[in-house]
This record gives structure tokens, sequence and C-alpha cells, in this order.
């Protein structure tokens, strides 16, 4: 794959990648991902790589397979992803550097870019987070593109500098960050606070990308709200803790 990758990024709320690609280039994408594309792109999909790095990218929370889409024309043709729920699209160039990404992030990326399993460097941060023991690792020469909720916000963390995220919103960050999963403290916080009970303590140096609205949180939003009453009795223990903690 050339090092250098045309697209253009449409939409706002609900966005799309356009990727062009010259006579002979391809792209790879997750399943599900695909839009629509010019004639003269052929589609295959495969286990990217063998069945070992297809059951890493099981493990990490990504599709079995991976679909390439090459130009087998003779002029420019285009191809167009999207992810499956409302939310923005990054684009990342690899050739910066690797980057560890949470599960489901992924959306598509030059031919020969690797998706592979990463293990997080404490058991306790995979085991404790919520999303899982595994993260993915994206390594290679060219450009990778994520899907994220609502807003995407990047924090550059100095040398030693620390913020900590919600597990959930979590969706990127460099390998250089120092990553790890701590409780919230005081029981009130846990009870009451309507958040979970970890968070992620992320220390630079490196950049670290944050999500507005994750996936999950917007859903238990829509299910709160389809379960009528339930929704409003969360949002009574919510009140409860302000109550409580004198605000």
């Amino acid at each position: 794959m050339a090092d250098h990758i045309d697209y253009q990024i449409l939409g706002d709320d609900a966005q799309a990648v356009v990727i062009q690609l010259d006579p002979g280039e391809a792209v790879r994408a997750e399943p599900g991902a695909f839009m629509w594309m010019e004639d003269g792109i052929d589609m295959q999909t495969s286990m990217g790589g063998g069945l070992l790095k297809g059951l890493k990218r099981k493990l990490s929370g990504e599709s079995f397979f991976l679909t390439t889409f090459e130009n087998q024309s003779h002029d420019i043709r285009k191809v167009v992803f999207a992810g499956d729920f409302p939310g923005k699209i990054l684009p990342v160039d690899l050739r910066q550097g690797d980057l560890l990404c949470q599960r489901d992030a992924y959306l598509c990326s030059a031919d020969g870019i690797e998706v592979t399993l990463a293990f997080t460097k404490r058991f306790g941060a995979g085991f404790l987070g919520g999303e899982g023991f595994f993260l993915q690792k994206l390594s290679g020469d060219g450009m990778a593109f994520l899907h994220a909720g609502g807003y995407i916000l990047e924090q550059e963390l100095g040398r030693g500098e620390s913020i900590r995220v919600d597990t959930g919103c979590l969706v990127a960050f460099d390998p250089t960050v120092d990553y790890d999963i701590r409780m919230i403290k005081g029981v009130k916080s846990m009870l009451f606070g309507g958040e979970g009970l970890f968070y992620a303590f992320m220390t630079g140096p490196g950049r670290v990308w944050i999500q507005t609205t994750p996936f999950s949180r917007f859903a238990a939003k829509v299910m709160g709200a389809a379960g009528g009453g339930r929704g409003e009795v969360r949002r009574g223990f919510g009140m409860l803790g302000d109550l409580l903690g004198g605000e």
C-alpha cells in the first residue's frame, strides 16, 4: 500500500469516509462498515493474515474476518465506509507510530495495516475496566480510521501528566501512555454518582482520544426510556446522592 491515501470525511453527527483508490490500490475494513463503491472495485473477505490473526482480532472484540476492497480498474475509484451508530471518524497516520485502541473502534485502513491483539500492561486494567481485557494494536505504514460516538476530544499529555477517563469514553492512545484502571473512591460516588465503579488512569507522554457519547451509554439511556419507570428510578438515585452529598 502506498504511503499516502486520499480520503474525505463527510457529515457531522453521523460521518462517513470516502476513500479514493488508485489503480491496484486497496483498503481493508471491518465487515458492516461498507456503504457503497464505484464499478471496478473488487471486494474479497478473508481472515486478513491467517487463522491466528483472525482469532486475535476476535479476542480483541473485532470480527474474525476483514474485507479488502481493491481497485482493479485503470482509473481512480471511490469506496465509502461509515460506523454502525452516530459518531465521528478519526483519521490517524500510523507513520507517526503505532496506536492502541478500544474494541469496536477500528473502522478501516490502508491495505497492509496490521490490526492485532494487544495486552494491557496490567492484568487489573483489563479485568476491571469493563471494556474487556484486550486492546487492539494498529501498526503499519499508512492511514487508519477509527469510529467513536458523539464528538472526539484529543488530549496531549506531557511526561508525568495524568488524567482520569471514564472507561467507556476512552477511544485510543499512543503506546507511550501508561494505562491503568483504578476504583472510584467513596461509597456515595459508586452508589449514587450514576457512573461506573472504575476509571482509566492515563499518564503521559502521548496522545489520548476520548469520545463524548459511548454507544453503551447511549444504548443504556434508550433502554431506560423504553422501560418507562426504570429510567426515573435511576434518576431518583442520582438525586438522592446529591442530597446526601450536601449539594
